[in-house]
Formats: structure tokens, C-alpha cells, sequence
């Protein structure tokens, strides 16, 4: 894939420090050439199913920042869990350049050891800060595996629905999504990594049990987005081959989603604390660009928009 920005010339809009503090600044002045998703009274302009297609639309790699409000997500658990907090961290990806801002309340722990949370301490994590990010005029996704979560998230402005089990550990999910008319991201999952399996083929039958489940609810498929779920129920090495393998799940004719980002495939290859696994973050972003993903999910948003516009502007030269 030739990743390119269209028409908005956002990538002459000024240059992209590699000082942290003055990249932010510049980065934001870029957003100012962005399209905006919502009118200026800070709520949704168009219909939850309007609003990928005009993220699509800007025809260049979205970057997806995350935002944990939770005390034990496996890289920033706790850093964000003070309302005040989120919604300032919120505020500075969107000027760093995120697209989306994916929210969650409950940790996912990619690695096993999770904590399960009742919906309703979720949505207490919740309930400031998501009206609060949807206020700042960015698409807001709730990164939830149940279905009252979700609901509560699209009824208080939340636009897309991220299932970390795609539609298939919640029974109640999908029809959430078809009522909502929500784009949703359904992610593969196992509950554990076995590395005997042909990881592409278990991805791919995954994906089209969620999308019959997707079809069966009235879901339309132009709604949905693929995520392989890098670093769930897999090991580095299968991480690493589903990125590398990517282009195959071009197949379906669908958006897809990769979120390397800080992940242990990272640490697989040069250890590092989870905290200091931005080149390798970078290294699988580009390469995941490369190879069909429309949506990076990360935690290092400026360092991200930067890598993938310099990308995209070499390209363009080629």
C-alpha cells in the first residue's frame, strides 16, 4: 500500500521536530488542516455510520491513541485513572494528531492475568471522562468486550465500538452495533496462545465467524474493521508473522487495524520495559502501513503521526 494524505496537504502544513515538546506544537498547527467530524457546538455532526467513511476518506493511515482509564493496563495502567488526568492526556493526542480517541475502562492484558471488572465499575471509570472526549470534537471509540458498556458509551457520544473479542464473547454485542448503526473493530482473540497453529488461518476463520455474526445482526459490512489483535492469545513470533503477513487479510475487502504498539513482540526481539518500546512500536507501525493497515492503534501518538507522514512523503517521491 502507497499511503498518501489526498488533497488536505496536511504534510506541508510545517515541519515535524524530533523534540517531543516542539513536534506537539507542530503538529498540531497541521491538525488545523484537518477535515473536523464534528460541528462546533463539540457534538457529533453525522450519524455513527457516517463517521468512518469520512475517516477513511482522508485517504491516509489514521492513528488511533489510546486511552486507558484503568489501573492495570499492561503499559500506563494507573497514569490516566484521575478523571482530570484523561481528559487532559485526551487533549494533547488530539493535538499530536490522533484521528480517533479509543477509550477503555477495563484492562484487556494482552498477556494473560487479567482482572476482570464488573460494568458497572467500568462504567464508573467512564463516566466523566467519555462525555469529556467527546466534547473535544474527535471520533471517540469504546474499547469494551460488553454489550451494556457499549451502549452506554454510544448513548453518551462514542461513535465506533473496539471488541477486543469481535463480536463473539458478548452475545449481546453485536445487536448493540446494529442498533447504534456503529462502525465496530473486531479484533481476533484466543484465550490461549498455542504455537502450533497456522496463526494467519486460525485469524482468518475467526474473522469470518464474526462477520456472519456481524451479518446475521444487520451490521453492514462497510461498518467493520479487521484488527489480527496483535499480542492476543499469540505468541511474539505470530505476532510478528501477522504483521508481517498482513496483506493477506486484504481479502476481505475491509479496513484493518493494527496495534503493535509498546507490545512484549517488541520485547521479544530487544528487551525493554514496556515504557521504552517506542522504536520498535514505530518499526511495526510502518511496517504494518506498508502492508494495508488504515488504522494505527498507539500509545506515542506525535512520534506516530510523524513516522507515518515521513513515510508517507517518501513515497511519494519514489
Amino acid at each position: 500500500m502507497k499511503a498518501h494524505f489526498g488533497e488536505t496537504g496536511v504534510e506541508n502544513a510545517g515541519a515535524v521536530s524530533l523534540d517531543t515538546g516542539r513536534a506537539t506544537a507542530n503538529i498540531g498547527a497541521m491538525n488545523a488542516a484537518l477535515p473536523h467530524l464534528s460541528d462546533a457546538s463539540g457534538t457529533a455532526s453525522t450519524t455513527n455510520a457516517s463517521v468512518l467513511a469520512r475517516l477513511l476518506a482522508l485517504q491516509r493511515p489514521l492513528v488511533m491513541g489510546i486511552l486507558n482509564v484503568t489501573p492495570d493496563s499492561f503499559s500506563d495502567g494507573g497514569a490516566f485513572l484521575a478523571p482530570d488526568a484523561a481528559v487532559a492526556h485526551a487533549e494533547q493526542m488530539i493535538t499530536e494528531g490522533a484521528d480517533i480517541i479509543d477509550i477503555g475502562g477495563e484492562s484487556s492484558r494482552p498477556y494473560g492475568n487479567r482482572v476482570a471488572v464488573s460494568a458497572e465499575d467500568e462504567l464508573r471509570r467512564l463516566e466523566f471522562v467519555l462525555p469529556a472526549a467527546v466534547r473535544l470534537a474527535r471520533p471517540v471509540s469504546i474499547d469494551t468486550m460488553k454489550a451494556t458498556v457499549a451502549a452506554w458509551a454510544l448513548d453518551h457520544g462514542a461513535a465506533i465500538v473496539n471488541d477486543v473479542w469481535g463480536l463473539q464473547r458478548d452475545p449481546e454485542m453485536a445487536d448493540v452495533v446494529a442498533r447504534h448503526r456503529a462502525p465496530v473493530i473486531v479484533m481476533h482473540n484466543r484465550d490461549v496462545a498455542d504455537a502450533g497453529i497456522d496463526i494467519m488461518a486460525d485469524i482468518a476463520a475467526f474473522f469470518e465467524r464474526s462477520l456472519a455474526i456481524a451479518a446475521r445482526a444487520g451490521i453492514a459490512r462497510d461498518l467493520i474493521v479487521l484488527d489480527p489483535g496483535i499480542g492476543f492469545g499469540k505468541t511474539a513470533e505470530q505476532s510478528m508473522t501477522a504483521i508481517a503477513r498482513l496483506d493477506r487479510l486484504k481479502t476481505f475487502g475491509l479496513p484493518l487495524l493494527v496495534g503493535a504498539s509498546r507490545k512484549r513482540l517488541i520485547n521479544a526481539v530487544v528487551p525493554a520495559p514496556a515504557d521504552q518500546r517506542l522504536g520498535g512500536s514505530l518499526a511495526a507501525h510502518i511496517l504494518a502501513a506498508e502492508r494495508g493497515a488504515t488504522i494505527i492503534r498507539a500509545h506515542d501518538v506525535a512520534a506516530t503521526v510523524q513516522a507515518l507522514r515521513v513515510m508517507a512523503a517518501i513515497e511519494a517521491n519514489a
